[in-house]
């Protein structure tokens, strides 16, 4: 699905809004996924009761605390706010692996036609094809919750992936050897932490440690 966006530049939800703009990024982050673009505005009211929900279901899906390996599912945010500002605010408590659109790309108003959006919230379900899923998921994620999103996987045909390298986002690996150097280190940090314990241990069973 990354050829929805090829040539232009979708952003990261996270602290830095690292910028997600070459052909090898956009893969990693969209395809062979389910993608829902979600057309909303913080300013609504509606758009404000279902942003919770979204967020809830969409965490329940990505998030280490409630599952052992992210979902294959991507979420832009397809922005229909009337400023800049009422954009970030909104993004602000968002989960940081949202995508979306810089504000003044005209590319959400071709998405807008294409989907034929007209009201928000609304979210559009897509297959990795490309194919409409479901035109607006709304009320099925209010309803089921992410129960709702195997549903989609089957019938999207998703290909089961063991290792998904953006579950690893904030480890940075600066080589492929990288990993196993972090997990050489954490032995040895953990390895020294003992060692130390146990000198403390020992210092206090002769006395070498007392405090006067």
């Amino acid at each position: 699905m990354s050829s929805l966006f090829t040539g232009k530049v979708l952003i990261r939800n996270n602290s830095e809004g690292d910028e997600v703009d070459t052909e090898q990024e956009l893969s990693l982050r969209l395809d062979n996924r389910v993608l829902l673009l979600y057309f909303g505005a913080g300013e609504c009211p509606q758009c404000q009761a279902f942003a919770p929900i979204l967020k809830d279901f969409f965490v329940k899906l990505t998030d280490e605390f409630y599952v052992n390996r992210s979902s294959q599912i991507a979420l832009v945010y397809i922005s229909q706010d009337q400023t800049e500002e009422q954009q970030d605010t909104f993004l602000r408590d968002m989960p940081r692996k949202w995508l979306f659109l810089p504000f003044q790309d005209e590319l959400k108003r071709d998405l807008e036609r294409m989907f034929a959006v007209d009201h928000v919230p609304m979210v559009v379900v897509l297959k990795p094809s490309g194919e409409v899923l479901t035109r607006d998921a709304v009320e099925e994620i209010g309803q089921l919750g992410p129960a709702c999103f195997w549903n989609w996987q089957e019938a999207s045909e998703v290909i089961d992936r063991n290792f998904q390298l953006e579950d690893f986002d904030d480890l940075a690996p600066r080589s492929l050897t990288d990993p196993i150097r972090r997990l050489k280190y954490k032995i040895e940090k953990e390895t020294s932490r003992s060692h130390t314990s146990q000198t403390g241990e020992r210092e206090e069973e002769t006395g070498d440690g007392a405090m006067f």
